[in-house]
């Protein structure tokens, strides 16, 4: 049996039928087609299926679909405004934050919540946020410097 699920995406009103067992990754994914935020590890380990629900991070693999009825789901594909990219996006590309990209989304959704939080994070503290968010290619080093450019820009 299938529930309409509402819910706000990058701002704008969602409504989807889903299962009971549906997590927000699969609805995210394969109803609503937005495959910006990735199927990792579907054990909440690397990261990559990190999204925003009402401005914290979580695992979307790991949330059921029908708990974020009314809440505000920000996913990679929210954070650029009018066509232009985030700044957060633009200091990935500019220090090589991002190899193969598999990361990326799950990376920058978890940056973004950190500088919503501390817009001016020490060394440590971004070393501690981001150690939830794995990288294969191991750009850790540039994603350090690329929020702390960003950062240091506020």
């Amino acid at each position: 049996m299938k529930h309409i699920l509402s819910f706000t995406l990058n701002g704008t009103a969602v409504d989807v039928l889903v299962k009971p067992t549906d997590t927000l990754l699969d609805v995210i994914r394969e109803d609503i087609g937005m495959t910006g935020t990735k199927r990792g590890c579907d054990s909440g380990d690397c990261g990559a299926c990190t999204v925003l629900i009402n401005n914290e991070p979580v695992s979307a693999c790991l949330t059921i679909a029908l708990t974020v009825a009314g809440k505000e789901i920000t996913t990679v594909e929210g954070l650029g405004k009018g066509g232009e990219l985030d700044p957060l996006q633009k200091s990935f590309y500019e220090h090589g934050a991002s190899q193969c990209g598999f990361c990326t989304s799950g990376m920058l959704i978890s940056a973004k919540a950190l500088l919503d939080k501390i817009p001016n994070p020490s060394r440590d503290e971004i070393v501690e946020h981001m150690s939830g968010n794995l990288c294969r290619c191991g750009t850790y080093l540039e994603v350090i410097e690329a929020i702390q450019s960003v950062s240091s820009e506020k």
